[in-house]
């Protein structure tokens, strides 16, 4: 028998890294839901995600040797592929320009069409052996403007010496919201990518992977010629509550040492029919051994009962927690990110360890929501950073309760901005929508912040937010405090 005592620090000692800004992912983190092999592979180009569901992940997993053998072995045509990132969250200024950078050479006159050109040329010159003036972004622009045969030549070169090698070239462009502070000008810059990597698509060994927020996507100009190619490609990032379980586990059984032989004995007692804890077919690294889930990896129900049990309280009319850990840090749109849900059950081992260390169980009903405390206010420090103008339309309505009628909202806002949502100020880009209190409504729809009830048109608030956000509901999730 295994006490929940050493279940829990074996879950606190796991690889939850509840946020990437570029970094390479710990290979024992890697589990990829079916949804995502189709995101993956080389002919989706367009890959649309809200926040939190992996796109800068995949981005730095693909950039990496280790994972994306990894990766290869459950999307083969990408094992011998060369992957470079031409737009990411991590800093790379002779790989493609910061925003400020950005900035300078739209206002010098440059089109974004043609600076993304000069991404794709300084990575692919490199594989032809092709020196090209690359000083300054500038220079590199200046001659793929003046250039345009050359240019033509060298990209088909490098198109030839991958299929010559055996090999496929892909470049991955992500936090492109990082791209400006302006909503014309980014969209702008999405649209010239867009038709950039649709020449490349007449390319048989060179291709782009675009990541783009779901907001980005539905402003973004898709008029141009042929653009409907690349619509068709489209696939949309989702985890359903067995991805994120699955998910889960995969990061359990690759907890160091004494930890990851805690959670896999732990699960081989309560699941024997996986044999997932034995390493077949692992890779190894210079820190440890790789445990890989089984295919046949679908129902983990008995494996959460085993660590939270099946009820949220004394009696089950509160809810089974293996759905409600998830389903309560959903957003307004019904999605639940790995990066919520790892949040919350890190926060709930941490919260039973010092709260109900004599529980039966490793996780206390109480302890998962206070996880989802700690997701929600993740989830709105996130946002922040994003878009900075949502908590100041947000801190006002702090101590609201919904559901409520949007004039209850709309009051609140009037009361902070008498002047009108002119008022309200962002050092990133604004609301799209900001000419009016509809529009503002309409925005944090959009970002699945707020919610417009089917039956009573009253406006209501994912508890991933709300709690965060300081607003309460009858019966529900306690507000963060603070």
């Amino acid at each position: 028998m295994i006490k929940p005592q050493a279940i829990r620090r074996a879950i606190l000692a796991a690889p939850f890294e509840l946020d990437n800004k570029g970094e390479v992912p710990k290979p024992g983190t890697l589990f990829i839901p079916n949804a995502h092999r189709k995101a993956l592979a080389r002919d989706a180009v367009l890959v649309v995600g809200a926040r939190g569901v992996g796109k800068s992940f995949w981005t730095a997993a693909l950039s990496d040797d280790v994972l994306r053998t990894q990766i290869g072995s459950a999307v083969p045509e990408l094992e011998n592929a060369i992957v470079r990132v031409g737009y990411g969250a991590a800093p790379n200024i002779q790989a493609y320009p910061d925003r400020e950078t950005f900035k300078l050479l739209l206002s010098q006159g440059h089109e974004a069409f043609y600076v993304w050109r000069a991404v794709i040329l300084r990575w692919l010159a490199g594989h032809v052996g092709q020196a090209i003036p690359s000083g300054s972004w500038k220079e590199t622009i200046g001659w793929v403007e003046n250039n345009p045969e050359q240019y033509a030549q060298i990209i088909e070169a490098a198109n030839a010496r991958f299929a010559a090698n055996g090999q496929f070239g892909l470049i991955v462009f992500d936090a492109l919201d990082r791209t400006s502070n302006d909503w014309e000008t980014m969209n702008s810059i999405v649209r010239d990518l867009l038709r950039n990597a649709l020449w490349l698509r007449d390319l048989s060994r060179v291709q782009a992977k675009i990541f783009l927020r779901p907001d980005q996507m539905r402003r973004t100009d898709t008029s141009f010629v042929d653009a409907s190619k690349l619509l068709a490609t489209m696939v949309e990032l989702t985890w359903s509550a067995s991805d994120l379980h699955s998910m889960l586990w995969q990061r359990l059984i690759n907890a160091p040492g004494e930890h990851g032989e805690c959670l896999r004995e732990f699960a081989g007692i309560n699941a024997p029919q996986y044999d997932f804890f034995k390493p077949k077919g692992s890779t190894t690294n210079s820190d440890h051994q790789i445990w890989k889930l089984p295919h046949s990896f679908i129902s983990q129900r008995p494996l959460f009962y085993a660590l939270a049990g099946d009820k949220m309280g004394k009696d089950a009319r509160r809810g089974v927690p293996y759905v409600w850990s998830v389903s309560h840090l959903a957003d307004g749109h019904g999605w639940t990110s790995p990066r919520s849900f790892l949040a919350a059950i890190d926060m709930a081992a941490e919260d039973s360890e010092a709260r109900y260390p004599d529980y039966e169980y490793a996780l206390h009903y109480e302890s998962l929501k206070r996880g989802v405390q700690k997701a929600s206010k993740i989830r709105v420090d996130q946002v922040a950073e994003d878009d900075d103008w949502v908590p100041v339309v947000m801190n006002p309505l702090h101590g609201l309760n919904v559901p409520c009628e949007f004039s209850v909202i709309t009051d609140a806002w009037q009361q902070a901005f008498p002047d009108g949502p002119g008022q309200i100020t962002s050092s990133q880009v604004p609301p799209q929508h900001g000419e009016s209190w509809d529009g503002i409504r309409g925005d944090l729809e959009r970002l699945g912040i707020l919610v417009t009830r089917m039956k009573d048109k009253r406006v209501d608030m994912p508890d991933l937010y709300r709690v965060g956000f300081g607003l309460g509901r009858k019966g529900g999730v306690a507000p963060r405090m603070g």
